[in-house]
């Protein structure tokens, strides 16, 4: 598993608009320049976390993105899902991954599906609020 500049850029994203709540929404300006992301790749990122409804947005003056979900409760794999083709370790087990036609009798198949749960037990068991931390985890960047 891979993730993409715009997973890590989600995370930063959210990060930043944790860390800087105050009830207003920030306008998408200052989260650009705070994490030094161009205004358009970051405008398509956070339409994603709209639509996945992790991030409140409104136009025009006064306008910007604010949280949705408290980040206490935004669990990282969450973001993840909204942000990655795929979370799968390898194609087979990728949802819309190609099927193997030796799935039947794969000995390796097993690993590779225990290994998956472990990585999305331990991305869902990590939160938003954890990352904002300056010692907790990631705190060595993302």
């Amino acid at each position: 598993m891979l993730v993409s500049t715009k997973g890590r850029y989600a995370l930063r994203v959210l990060i930043d608009l944790a860390e800087h709540q105050t009830g207003d929404y920030v306008p998408l300006r200052a989260i650009a320049e705070r994490q030094q992301i161009s205004e358009k790749y970051l405008e398509a990122i956070l339409k994603s976390l709209v639509r996945g409804k992790i991030l409140t947005g409104m136009r025009g003056k006064g306008g910007g993105y604010k949280l949705a979900i408290a980040p206490e409760e935004l669990a990282v794999g969450h973001i993840l899902r909204l942000t990655e083709p795929a979370l799968a370790t390898v194609s087979c087990l990728a949802e819309h991954g190609e099927k193997c036609g030796r799935r039947e009798e794969c000995r390796t198949l097993p690993m590779w599906q225990e290994l998956d749960s472990m990585i999305l037990a331990y991305l869902d068991g990590r939160k938003l609020a954890e990352l904002t931390k300056k010692d907790g985890p990631g705190a060595g960047g993302i």
